[in-house]
Formats: structure tokens, C-alpha cells, sequence
């Protein structure tokens, strides 16, 4: 890449964001300061939706890191609207392939020889081509495949460049995330350049096959007892931190369920299976894979292992569980990987078992322990909240959510947004991949089965973490003992503070009906203090209409904006929220 078409990239993606910047500064700042935020509220969801959508082009366009980027901030619910997050869901990692006669040339200068005394073919035709890199199919000499050990490969190749091209793009998206460490609304939910420094952490990470190699082998490790999960070899005499070949293990993609019936296999224990296993990443080993989407898991029939002696089991289960595994689940690509701390994984855990049991205070404790919550945050609400949620959702599968009255799902959110809103969310670093994780494991597992009910995944699990945390029914009650005699020991230095903050006048009691009737007071004040101007500037331009008839008309004109804007505010007033 020249200079100048660096230069040019990087000023491209700084105009698309000042742009939207601006306009956003306008419509969500300026006008609501006077008294015109009905017109921000109403052509919102219209503009929000209008810049994901611009983003998706400028991503597709220029590829590189934007359109990791699109996919990163789908999973920020925290920092973005659901408009936008919903827009970039569908930005796919995929670009127009490189000629292979480039990608060959690449192939062999980074292993230092002709791809004929390695590989029996190659194809030319690219499996997967990727914003980072592309892969290709190969068979292997018949000297380098008995090292091996098998003979199917595939080639995963960076495209030529794109170390240029992640550096540029680095360099304006931390330009970027400066300004909007500036902006109070999103600096106090988030450290953008601390998310920025993560981001670009994770792509680097995701350019170096080196470390991809070494993901793959260490999650092999953590599922070697497994007999339902795969992970290929990695050829490493024939690797370089740009070119990656590994054992080629690809099979059934997880969601064709028209192939998968075909092999006899029931994609209901796919689904089921599959939750499972993405959850012992997460919540057990605390090493899972970042980027499970469909084209990265593959399930591969086998044929059934004869079972010893005559008899069945004891239990009468005939199922594959001792040795005769029908199938096995094989997950590729391991350059987005994420860790999970032991204080992180130890507050997942709670919280995780707080919702198998439906427990509300239990979730927001365990959402305090992530750092979701700020410590000095009041949850009362948000406890009733997922209280009320758990009565009526808990244990609704997917498909019966979408048989529920859309009033419903409507009137739910009317009584809790504004709970939502004024609570102080925030999603520490580390938790970002997790959220992206679970959230990919839900998508595929009701594709496999729209009848997969996520509760029915927990709640056998939450046992299973209860072990891993190693407690039982007297450790609960200790630990519960303990905490009840801790708060005792601190409540009446808490009761001190309390009465303190009040003597002093700090002391914040929020009640939403009152909020209500101080905005609608505040509006009224705004609309009188209008109405006034016009009284001044209209009678203004009567007096001097004598003297001075082009001062008069211009007065006249100006009071035309306060009597336009107490007006409007008096219609808008009568009529009600808009939707």
C-alpha cells in the first residue's frame, strides 16, 4: 500500500465518522437543549438505522478491519442502540477473493519452496475468502502425509498487504475513539480507548497463524476427553505466522439440517450438544472460542463402534455415550479466541445459576460481581424487573416467544425502559467475547432446532457449575450466614451515611411518575418563557413600525420562531409520546 492510498483510507474513515458524529451531536444535544428534542425522538430510529447501514457499505468497501469492527460493536448492546446493533448482525466476513496466482506466490515465499514439493494439488478455487485472509484446499505429498498422518489440508493464507492495512486502519479507529472518550453519555458507560486497545489486541492476535496454531492445540487439550468434539492438527513444519495448513475436518455445516437428517442425525441433540460444550468453554475452562458461527462448527457422522458383550446397559441406554459416538462435532478457525479471568468466571457462574433458579437478586448480584453494574448503583428495580421477567418468560422456548402478544412484549417495556435507561450499565473488557460468544451459541443452536429452549440448556448446567464451584447445601448456608452477619456488621455504619448524605441534602430519591412531571413542568416553562419572546419582539416591531418599517418587519419575522416553537410544543404536549 502507497502513502497515499494509506492516507487516503485513513482520512475516509475519519470523514464517515465526523460526519455521523456531528449529525448525531446535533439532533441528540443541540436540539433537545431547545426544547425541540420531539423532532430528535422522532426521526431517530430512521437516522440510527441509516448510519449502520452507511457503515455496511464503507466496511464492504474498503474491507480490512471494518468489517471486524461492524462485527465487534453487534455485541455492544451496552454502548449502541439495538438499531444499529441489529444492522451490523448481518455484516458478513466476505470479500471478492485474491487471484490465486498471488496467493501462490505468497504460499511459497513464506515457506520457502514450490507448492508442488509439499502438496499433490491445491486448489485454486478459495473454500472461505475472508477481509484478513483466505483459505484453500490441498492434498498432501504422499511422503509429507504419512509424517502428517493424513493427507487433507487446508491452506489458510493472509492476504497480501493487509499488515498495511490493519496498521491504517488502527490508527484512525483509536483517532475515533478519543473523540468519543469525550462524549460524557458514552465515556461514562464504557473506556472506549481501553475497548479500542482490546479490539485491536484481537486482531492482531487474529493476523498471527502462530498463535492461531497454538489456540487450536491448547483447546484441544481442554475437550481431550471429549469423544464429540474435533479440533485439526496443525502441520506446523509447514506454518509461518502468515501461512497456517492444517488437517482438513470440514464435514456437515451445523445448520444444514436437510444433510444432517440424511446422516440420521437428530439436530436436536445437535443444538443440545452444542450449548453444552460452547458452555464448559466458557464457564469451566475459561478458554472458548470467540467466533462460533455456523461456518466454523461441522458435524461429522461415524460409524457406530461395536459394542461389547451381549447384553445392554444396566440403564437400558443404547445411545453413544461408552466408546460407539455416531457423530462429533468439529470446530476450525481458532484466531478469535477469548479468556475469561477467575474472577470473571467465578461471577458468570453465579449469575448463571441465578437465572436457572430465577432468582432476581440473585442475577443482579452476579451482574455486580462482572462489573456490569457499578457497586453504588440502587437495583431494587432492576430486581422487580427480571423478577416480573422470570415469572412470566422463564422457560418460554423461541418458538412459543414468538406466539406471545406483541402488547405484551410492549407493555413490559414500557414499565421497565425507563428503569434501564437510568441505571448506569457497563461491560467490562474481558466480558465483550463472552457476549459475543453466547449470543452466536443461541443463534445456532435455534437455527438447528427452533424448538431449543435455552432455559432447558441451563438449568441441568447450573448443577454442574455448583460442583465446579465446589459448593453444596451447608456451604451455601455458611456463605449465606456469613453475608447476612456481614451486612448486620456494616449496617449501622451504613444507616450513618445514609442519614449523613440526608442532613446534608444528598440524598437522591428517585420516584419515575415524579420524574415525569418535572419534564412536563420543565416543557411548560420552556413554552411560557417562548411565548414571552414573541410578546416582546411582536409588539417590538408594532412600535417602531412608524419610524422604521424594515426594523418592524424583521422583528415581526423573528418572532415567528418563539410563536413556531410554543406552538409545537403546546401540540406536542396535548398529544402525547411519540411512538
Amino acid at each position: 500500500m502507497t502513502a497515499r492510498v494509506a492516507r487516503a483510507r485513513y482520512q475516509r474513515i475519519l470523514r464517515f465518522a465526523s460526519r455521523h458524529l456531528a449529525s448525531t451531536w446535533w439532533f441528540e444535544l443541540v436540539l433537545p437543549r431547545i426544547g425541540l428534542r420531539f423532532i430528535a425522538n422522532r426521526t431517530r430510529q430512521r437516522r440510527l438505522r441509516t448510519i449502520a447501514r452507511s457503515f455496511q457499505h464503507l466496511a464492504l468497501d474498503l474491507s480490512g478491519l471494518l468489517i471486524k469492527l461492524g462485527q465487534f460493536m453487534s455485541t455492544r448492546l451496552d454502548l449502541l442502540p439495538v438499531e444499529i446493533t441489529r444492522e451490523l448482525e448481518g455484516l458478513q466476513d466476505e470479500v471478492p477473493a485474491v487471484a490465486f496466482d498471488i496467493i501462490r506466490d505468497a504460499i511459497e515465499r513464506e515457506l520457502g519452496m514450490p507448492l508442488s514439493e509439499i502438496y499433490s494439488s491445491v486448489d485454486p478455487v478459495p473454500l472461505a475468502a475472508a477481509s484478513l485472509g483466505q483459505v484453500h484446499r490441498a492434498v498432501l505429498n504422499p511422503s509429507e502425509a504419512a509424517d502428517a498422518g493424513f493427507e487433507n489440508v487446508v491452506i489458510k493464507v493472509q492476504r497480501p498487504g493487509i499488515d498495511a492495512i490493519v496498521e491504517v486502519d488502527l490508527a484512525a479507529l483509536r483517532r475515533i475513539a478519543g473523540w468519543l472518550s469525550r462524549i460524557s453519555l458514552i465515556s461514562k458507560r464504557a473506556d472506549v480507548p481501553a475497548l479500542m486497545d482490546e479490539f485491536a489486541n484481537t486482531c492482531r492476535e487474529e493476523v498471527d497463524y502462530f498463535n492461531e496454531g497454538a489456540n487450536a492445540e491448547r483447546f484441544a487439550q481442554n475437550f481431550a476427553d471429549n469423544p464429540r468434539v474435533r479440533v485439526p492438527n496443525v502441520i506446523w513444519e509447514r506454518s509461518t505466522r502468515r501461512v497456517l495448513t492444517q488437517e482438513d475436518v470440514t464435514a456437515i455445516k451445523i445448520t444444514d439440517l436437510d444433510a444432517l437428517r440424511a446422516a440420521g442425525i437428530d439436530p436436536a441433540d445437535i443444538a443440545n450438544e452444542f450449548a453444552a460444550v460452547m458452555f464448559d468453554q466458557v464457564f469451566i475452562h475459561g478458554f472458548f472460542h470467540a467466533d462460533p458461527h455456523p461456518g466454523n462448527v461441522f458435524i461429522e457422522a461415524l460409524p457406530a463402534a461395536p459394542r461389547s458383550g451381549s447384553g445392554s446397559d444396566a440403564d437400558g441406554d443404547s445411545s453413544a455415550g461408552q466408546g460407539a459416538v455416531s457423530w462429533r462435532m468439529n470446530f476450525i478457525d481458532f484466531g478469535m479466541m477469548g479468556e475469561v479471568p477467575a474472577s470473571l468466571g467465578r461471577a458468570l457462574r453465579i449469575t448463571v445459576i441465578a437465572a436457572a433458579s430465577r432468582d432476581g437478586a440473585g442475577m443482579v448480584e452476579g451482574m455486580r460481581e462482572i462489573g456490569v453494574l457499578l457497586p453504588s448503583v440502587d437495583t431494587i428495580e432492576l430486581e422487580r424487573a427480571l423478577s416480573k421477567v422470570f415469572d412470566r418468560f422463564g422457560g418460554v422456548s423461541f418458538v412459543e416467544l414468538q406466539t406471545v402478544d406483541p402488547r405484551e412484549f410492549r407493555a413490559f417495556a414500557t414499565d421497565f425502559s425507563e428503569i434501564i435507561r437510568a441505571l448506569p450499565f457497563q461491560f467490562p473488557e474481558n466480558f465483550l467475547l463472552v457476549v459475543r460468544a453466547i449470543s452466536l451459541t443461541s443463534g445456532v443452536c435455534s437455527s438447528v432446532n427452533p424448538q431449543f429452549n435455552i432455559w432447558n440448556a441451563i438449568e441441568p448446567y447450573s448443577g454442574k457449575l455448583i460442583r465446579a464451584e465446589g459448593g453444596n447445601v451447608v456451604q451455601a448456608f455458611l456463605k449465606d450466614g456469613l453475608a447476612s452477619l456481614g451486612l448486620l456488621a456494616r449496617l449501622p455504619k451504613r444507616l450513618d451515611a445514609v442519614i449523613t448524605r440526608a442532613e446534608l441534602g444528598q440524598l437522591a430519591i428517585r420516584n419515575p411518575e415524579l420524574e415525569k412531571r418535572t419534564s412536563a413542568l420543565t416543557r411548560t416553562v420552556r413554552q411560557l418563557i417562548s411565548a414571552v419572546f414573541f410578546g416582546v419582539l411582536f409588539i417590538s416591531g408594532i412600535m417602531v413600525l412608524e419610524h422604521n418599517s424594515v426594523l418592524s418587519l424583521w422583528l415581526f419575522i423573528v418572532s415567528s420562531i418563539p410563536l413556531a416553537h410554543a406552538t409545537l410544543a403546546g401540540v406536542i404536549a396535548r398529544q402525547g409520546p411519540l411512538p
